[in-house]
């Protein structure tokens, strides 16, 4: 039996595609095993949201490489999609495809040998279609992933994601509805809908996420929902409003703000000014008491003075996010930013990120111990190295807890005791 390993870099899009090629190669008869075995094809799916994340799908496929000089390696995902030619000329390299055509992906490697080079990479700029990669079996028993949509067209100055996507393609409501429902079925009660630009959801198609998430909320057997990072303004209040009695949308909502100075988020072509990301936190606040509201905050985007970056401080400090994933800007190829004259000195941009970090980690210190002493529902997951079992609470916070009982997948009802490395030790409630 021929075996087939994999490597994911990225987001949870980039794991929920890998996981649907893993599946492709399963029911085609090969093995799926270990990326550091001797496998007759790798398949590594890239990421290009930064320099680094480049750097790295670069660095994967040498350790391919060097796992089977004679295997097949099968390069998928941004980075492929925006410089294909460029990973076809890496040593190893016998297959490119994008992000779209993924679901050929078996077909395609069937005639491969290790000296192939062989370039599947589409024109994404002209896809409309939602390319269906459906997944029906999950290593995971406590949670799946759901993907909804593909695509961004926001075209954000700094980020390259929409050249590696391409427009918004959103995933026909009722196929959705259905694999949650064969989800449920299968025994999954959490479910997590991912997607590019999940904000977009249904534009394409003549529906809306809101809507999509209200019939998502009636399925039998789920008993809760998250979704991924959203754009702030579409959390406006009519959208709040009808999704507050959802009994299943659990409340934590990530939401990127990238910036909190108003001139640099013009200059990103962010489209909402710090009061309205303000506003949207509140209005989420009043109709979910116990949200978490976690985000992404840049730092050094070009032209982003000391000025700008306090006001960035300040805003992030009043906010009082519940976490946060704080990284410096990264030029993009082909992206308005990177063409920009004044880019941040490497040097500034880690004291900034430094900064923003100390701030934020105050504010999850604090989300933290406003939940200690209450009690919390918690779906167990795994068993940690130290011995206790590790959770998260609707609103996301990690929870441990020792226990005798075998915990995965299971919900309990726990009392949130002391704070340790940035999680909450937990014991069973009396």
């Amino acid at each position: 039996m021929k075996k087939a390993a994999f490597y994911t870099l990225g987001c949870k899009v980039n794991q929920y595609e890998t996981e649907a090629m893993e599946e492709l190669f399963s029911d085609a008869g090969y093995e799926i095993c270990d990326f550091s075995d001797h496998a007759d094809i790798y398949v590594i799916n890239t990421c290009s949201v930064t320099h680094m994340g480049d750097r790295k799908s670069r660095q994967i496929i040498r350790r391919a490489k060097k796992a089977n000089p004679d295997g097949v390696i099968a390069v998928t995902g941004c980075y492929s999609q925006t410089a294909p030619e460029e990973i076809l000329n890496i040593d190893g390299v016998n297959l490119v495809l994008g992000t779209q055509g993924r679901h050929n992906i078996v077909e395609l490697s069937k005639n491969l040998t290790s000296t192939s080079k062989v370039n599947g990479v589409s024109d994404i700029m002209h896809t409309h279609d939602f390319e269906q990669l459906k997944i029906n079996r999950y290593a995971d028993r406590t949670r799946a992933y759901i993907k909804i949509q593909d695509g961004c067209s926001q075209f954000c100055s700094y980020c390259i994601i929409p050249y590696a996507r391409g427009p918004v393609r959103s995933r026909p409501e009722n196929e959705i509805l259905k694999e949650i429902s064969e989800l449920a079925k299968n025994g999954y009660s959490e479910i997590i809908l991912v997607g590019i630009h999940v904000a977009s959801y249904g534009k394409d198609i003549g529906t809306t996420l809101e809507n999509l998430l209200i019939k998502a909320d009636k399925t039998d057997g789920i008993k809760r929902i998250r979704m991924s990072s959203i754009e702030p303004m579409t959390l406006n209040g009519e959208f709040v409003e009808q999704i507050k009695h959802a009994k299943k949308l659990c409340p934590h909502f990530h939401i990127s703000l990238q910036s909190g100075c108003d001139e640099t988020l013009k200059r990103m072509n962010r489209h909402y000014t710090s009061k309205e990301f303000a506003d949207i936190v509140e209005g989420l606040r009043s109709a979910f008491p116990d949200a978490a509201i976690t985000t992404d905050i840049m730092v050094g985007f070009p032209g982003e003075t000391d000025e700008e970056f306090e006001k960035t401080a300040e805003f992030v400090k009043s906010v009082d996010f519940a976490d946060a994933h704080v990284f410096m800007y990264s030029p993009r190829r082909g992206t308005p930013a990177a063409k920009r004259p004044d880019q941040i000195a490497p040097e500034i941009k880690e004291l900034r990120s430094k900064k923003i970090i100390e701030i934020t980690n105050n504010s999850h210190a604090e989300f933290l111990k406003k939940h200690l002493g209450k009690t919390a529902e918690v779906l167990f997951e795994q068993v940690t190295k130290d011995g206790y079992w590790e959770g998260k609470t609707a609103n996301y916070i990690t929870v441990k807890l020792k226990s005798a009982e075998y915990l995965k997948g299971v919900y309990k009802t726990v009392l949130l005791k002391e704070i340790k490395n940035g999680e909450i030790i937990a014991v069973n409630c009396d």
